[in-house]
């Protein structure tokens, strides 16, 4: 695997091109000062050491040099050894509501932005744990697959929008069943036994199909918890879109009210537990000191255990061009002029 310790300084890169252009348009405007005194060939034959050539191979072992110092600045690194690393923790998906009830401003500033904020203070709790996320509305899609990364869990989940999913309606179903298969290694660990993979389901409960039980059961005879987080409010909010209401056929406004019957049944089948989300308290809280009574079971990740520093190439290779660029005069050494290296007329 190849990386840079350093990225942010390669954006240093652009000094090149605009050194290119700056060079360039001081080039035109040294011609232009030179044709004020008269024809710039005639001119050039009154300079026999003066060489253009030169002067352009210099600036580009300039430029050159200064790439490769950015580069040795970036510190590029390659990994050498692959690490078996085991850890005991367990496996979490969590299931989120991405449909345009989800807007509705029971909770503030909305229901999604509310549960971004509780899945972002999550993530920061995490330690051995794996998490992934999927989000759904009329049909699922996998957001992030498992990972023990949260660093970039976090910045998946800040990305979590309506818009990630083209068909809008609730199909807690399908999320679900996408869940499942989202899981690593599930065929071992259930041979294994090891009840170490949950679901964390946070909807409103508006489910539009009717599935839904048939596939918490079949979560259960996997050994896999499902805990739901219902959030909303029995009495319901309007969805807002932009600065629209969103209202019916018949012109009226459209109230996304909480069913927490689903919900809690769904909980039931596989073992898990019901949560409703409140203002104070969204409930993932309590869901996780909940999960850390399971049974752990043993996580399995391969990562490069060090990486090579590379950066003393590109250095050297700097170091070199600098080197010849500082040797090589800008105009012609009498003493080799008969060489004629650069092909020049005299």
């Amino acid at each position: 695997m190849f990386r840079f310790a350093n990225p942010q300084y390669l954006w240093l890169l652009w000094l090149v091109p605009i050194l290119i252009l700056l060079f360039l348009w001081a080039s035109y405007h040294r011609r232009r000062r030179l044709a004020r005194f008269g024809q710039v060939s005639t001119l050039l034959q009154l300079m026999p050491d003066y060489s253009s050539a030169r002067i352009w191979l210099k600036f580009i072992l300039f430029c050159c040099a200064l790439a490769a110092l950015i580069f040795a600045l970036a510190r590029p690194q390659a990994g050498s050894k692959l690490r078996e690393e085991k850890a005991e923790g367990v496996e979490m998906m969590l299931v989120v509501d991405v449909s345009n009830s989800m807007l509705a401003e029971d909770f503030a500033p909305n229901r999604l932005e509310r549960t971004k904020y509780a899945i972002n203070k999550l993530f920061d709790e995490m330690k051995q744990d794996r998490v992934g996320v999927v989000v759904f509305a009329g049909e699922p899609k996998v957001q992030l697959p498992i990972t023990a990364d949260y660093r970039m869990a976090k910045a998946f989940a800040r990305r979590i929008d309506p818009t990630l999913v083209s068909v809008q309606g609730t199909d807690i179903g399908k999320a679900l069943s996408l869940a499942l298969l989202s899981f690593s290694s599930a065929s071992e660990q259930e041979q294994e036994g090891a009840q170490s993979r949950v679901i964390i389901l946070i909807t409103d409960g508006e489910n539009h199909e009717e599935d839904v039980l048939e596939i918490a059961g079949r979560a259960a005879e996997m050994g896999v918890r499902i805990y739901t987080i219902g959030i909303g409010t029995p009495e319901g909010a309007p969805i807002r879109i932009g600065e629209e209401l969103i209202t019916d056929e018949q012109g009226e406004m459209v109230v996304s009210k909480l069913d927490e019957q689903t919900l809690t049944e769904i909980a039931a089948i596989t073992g898990g537990a019901y949560v409703r989300a409140s203002t104070q308290a969204f409930g993932l809280q309590e869901i996780v000191e909940s999960i850390e009574q399971m049974e752990k079971g043993e996580l399995t990740t391969i990562s490069f255990e060090e990486y090579d520093e590379q950066y003393r190439w590109p250095l050297w290779i700097a170091f070199v061009l600098l080197l010849i660029e500082f040797i090589l005069l800008d105009r012609r050494n009498p003493l080799l002029a008969h060489l004629n290296i650069f092909r020049e007329e005299r």
